[in-house]
C-alpha cells in the first residue's frame, strides 16, 4: 500500500473515532435529566421535550438542532443542565421552515439556567435574522432560583426574551406558542406575548404567581388548576386560544396553524438543480490529517463538499494562503473563503505558512467579500487558522491595515455568513474568517475543531517567558523542575478550553457536528436566510 493510502487510512480512522466520541456525548445529552425524571412526566401523561418535537416536524424533513451541547459539564454542583435544558433547531412544520424550541422538564422541571437563557435568545436571534417563525413547546418552573443573579437582571438575560417576542411580532414574525407544563412568574409572558397561545387540559398551568406564592404574599388559599388552569385561562381570563385534552391534539393544531400560513418577501439567492459532489463525502475523514499542525490540501476537502466537487477560484496565484471561489452546495450558488492548510510559494517566490493570514490574502478575501456582496451570493468560511502572520517584514508591509480592511468588509457583509470551523481557529485569525462575534446566521463546529486566542504550547511558552522576566527582575531564576510544571499546567488548561466540547457548552458553535452532514447544515442556512431581504451593502471607510 502506498505511503499516501497509508496516511489517508490513518487519518480517516482518528477522525471517525473523533466523531463517534461526540456521538457517544450526544446520545448521553439526550437521556436529559434522566430514565427517574422521564418516567415522572411520562405517569402525568406527558410527552418528553424530544417527543413533542419529532411529533410536530413533518416526517422524513430535515432537522439541524442548535446547542445540543449547551450546557455540557457546566453546573455540576447543580445537578448538571443537560442541553440547557431546551431542544431546539430548525426544522419544518406542514412544509414551512420554522424554529422550534421546546422546554425539557425533567431538567429540573424545566427550570432555566443562565445557559438556557443564552441559548433561547441564540433560537430567536436566528428566527429574527432568517424571518423565521418561531413554535415555542413550553413547560418551565421558571428562572433557576440558586442563580438568579446571573439570569434575571441583565441585558442579554431572562427579560431579553420577551422583548424579542415583541420586536418579533412588530416584525411579522409568526410566533405560537402552546402551554404543555408549567408556565410560572415572568414566563407566564411568553406565550401571551406570542400571536397564539394555546394549552393541554391538566398538565398545561400559566400565572404569574403560584399557590405556594399567592398563600405567602396575600393569604389566599387556591389550588394551581384554578389559579391557571387550562379551563381558567381559555373560559375565565380568555388570555389563551383554546385548550387541549392532550399533547398530541395541541401538537396537531400547531401543524394546521402552520398550514394556513402564506409566505413572505425572500432574498432571491440563487438555486439551481443540485448535484452530489463527484468526489467521495466521505473521504472529508481521510483528507484531514489526525494533527492539527500538519498540512493538508484544502482544495481536495472543498470539492468534497461541493456540487460536482466544482469550486472556481478568485485570484489564483494571488494570496495563496487563503482560497477564495465560487460554487454550489446543494444547489445553492455560494462564495467560499478558506483557509488554505498548504505550504505555497507567495508572488514574490517565498514560503508562506499554510494557515496563516498573510497581507496579500486578507487583500483578496477583502475584495472578494464586496464582490459577493454586489452579486447577491452567500458566504461560507472555512476555518484552519492560526492566525495573522507576525514579525517585523509584516508589520512593515501593513498587515494590521490589510487584516483590518478584511475584517471591516466582513463585519459590514449584508449577504447572510456561514462559518465552519475545520481545524484551528486561533487569535485574530478567528476574528478575520468570521468567528462568533461578526454573527454568522450559523456557526458550526467539527470534532476537529480547536478554538482559542493562542494554541495550549504557544500559550505556555508566551506566559513561561513573561515569567522568566519577573524572576530576572527580582535577580531570581525558574528551575527546570518549576518550568516544567508550569508547562504542563498552562497546556493541560488550554487544551480543556480549546476543545469543540468546551465551544458548544458556551455556544460559541451552534454544533458540534459531522463532517459529512457540513452540506445539509448549510444548506438549511441558506434556505433559512433566504426568507429576510438582504440590506444594502457598505463597508464605510477602509485604508488602502
Amino acid at each position: 500500500m502506498a505511503k499516501q493510502d497509508l496516511e489517508f487510512n490513518k487519518n480517516e480512522d482518528v477522525n471517525k473515532q473523533a466523531w463517534d466520541a461526540i456521538l457517544a456525548k450526544l446520545k448521553t445529552i439526550e437521556q436529559g435529566g434522566g430514565e427517574k425524571s422521564a418516567a415522572k412526566q411520562k405517569a402525568k401523561g406527558k410527552m418528553l421535550a424530544r417527543e413533542r418535537v419529532n411529533y410536530l416536524r413533518d416526517k422524513n424533513s430535515p432537522w439541524v438542532e442548535i446547542g445540543a451541547f449547551a450546557g455540557f459539564e457546566m453546573y455540576e454542583e447543580h445537578g448538571g443542565c443537560p442541553a440547557a435544558g431546551v431542544v431546539g433547531g430548525i426544522g419544518y412544520v406542514a412544509g414551512k421552515q420554522c424554529i422550534i424550541v421546546a422546554n425539557d422538564a425533567t431538567v429540573k422541571a424545566g427550570a432555566w439556567f443562565p445557559i438556557s437563557g443564552k441559548k433561547n435568545l441564540r433560537l430567536q436571534e436566528i428566527a429574527m435574522e432568517n424571518r423565521l417563525p418561531i413554535i415555542y413547546l413550553v413547560d418551565s418552573a421558571g428562572v433557576y432560583l440558586p442563580m438568579q443573579d446571573e439570569i434575571f437582571p441583565d441585558k442579554e438575560h431572562f427579560g431579553r426574551i420577551f422583548r424579542n417576542n415583541a420586536r418579533m411580532s412588530s416584525m411579522g414574525i409568526p410566533q405560537i406558542a402552546a402551554v404543555m407544563g408549567s408556565c410560572v412568574a415572568g414566563g407566564a409572558y411568553l406565550p401571551i406575548m406570542s400571536d397564539e397561545a394555546l394549552i393541554v387540559e391538566g398538565t398545561g398551568s400559566i400565572f404569574l404567581a403560584g399557590s405556594y406564592l399567592v398563600k405567602a404574599a396575600i393569604g389566599e388559599n387556591v389550588d394551581n388548576e384554578t389559579l391557571g388552569g387550562a379551563t381558567t385561562q381559555t373560559e375565565m381570563s380568555g388570555i389563551i386560544d383554546d385548550k387541549f385534552p392532550d399533547d398530541k391534539s395541541c401538537l396537531d393544531r400547531i401543524k394546521f396553524l402552520m398550514d394556513k400560513m402564506g409566505t413572505f418577501e425572500t432574498a432571491g439567492f440563487n438555486r439551481k438543480e443540485v448535484l452530489k459532489p463527484k468526489k467521495k463525502v466521505d473521504d472529508l475523514f481521510g483528507i484531514l490529517p489526525d494533527a492539527r499542525n500538519k498540512p493538508y490540501e484544502t482544495k481536495e476537502l472543498i470539492r468534497c463538499l461541493v456540487d460536482d466537487s466544482v469550486f472556481e477560484q478568485y485570484k489564483e496565484d494571488y494570496g495563496k494562503t487563503i482560497l477564495c471561489g465560487y460554487a454550489r452546495i446543494d444547489g445553492w450558488a455560494v462564495g467560499i473563503i478558506a483557509n488554505n492548510r498548504e505550504i505555497v510559494k507567495s508572488k514574490k517566490g517565498e514560503m508562506q505558512f499554510g494557515g496563516v493570514i498573510y497581507s496579500d490574502s486578507a487583500d483578496k478575501a477583502s475584495r472578494f467579500i464586496m464582490n459577493c456582496n454586489q452579486k447577491k451570493i452567500p458566504l461560507v468560511f472555512l476555518q484552519d487558522v492560526t492566525g495573522f502572520m507576525v514579525g517585523s517584514r509584516s508589520e512593515q508591509g501593513g498587515i494590521i491595515k490589510d487584516g483590518a480592511k478584511l475584517v471591516n468588509a466582513m463585519s459590514n457583509s449584508t449577504v447572510p455568513k456561514f462559518t465552519v470551523i475545520v481545524g484551528n481557529s486561533y487569535g485574530a485569525g478567528n476574528y478575520a474568517m468570521c468567528g462568533k462575534a461578526y454573527d454568522p446566521r450559523l456557526i458550526i463546529a467539527w470534532p476537529t475543531a480547536k478554538i482559542a486566542v493562542m494554541g495550549g504550547e504557544q500559550a505556555a511558552k508566551t506566559l513561561l517567558q513573561i515569567e522568566k522576566s519577573r524572576l530576572k527582575k527580582l535577580g531570581e531564576e525558574i528551575s527546570p523542575e518549576a518550568e516544567k510544571e508550569l508547562l504542563d499546567r498552562i497546556i493541560a488548561k488550554y487544551d480543556k478550553q480549546t476543545t469543540p466540547e468546551y465551544a458548544a457548552s458556551h455556544l460559541w458553535v451552534d454544533a458540534i457536528i459531522k463532517p459529512t452532514d457540513t452540506r445539509l447544515w448549510l444548506s438549511q442556512g441558506i434556505a433559512a436566510a433566504n426568507n429576510a431581504p438582504v440590506e444594502t451593502f457598505n463597508v464605510g471607510v477602509i485604508q488602502t
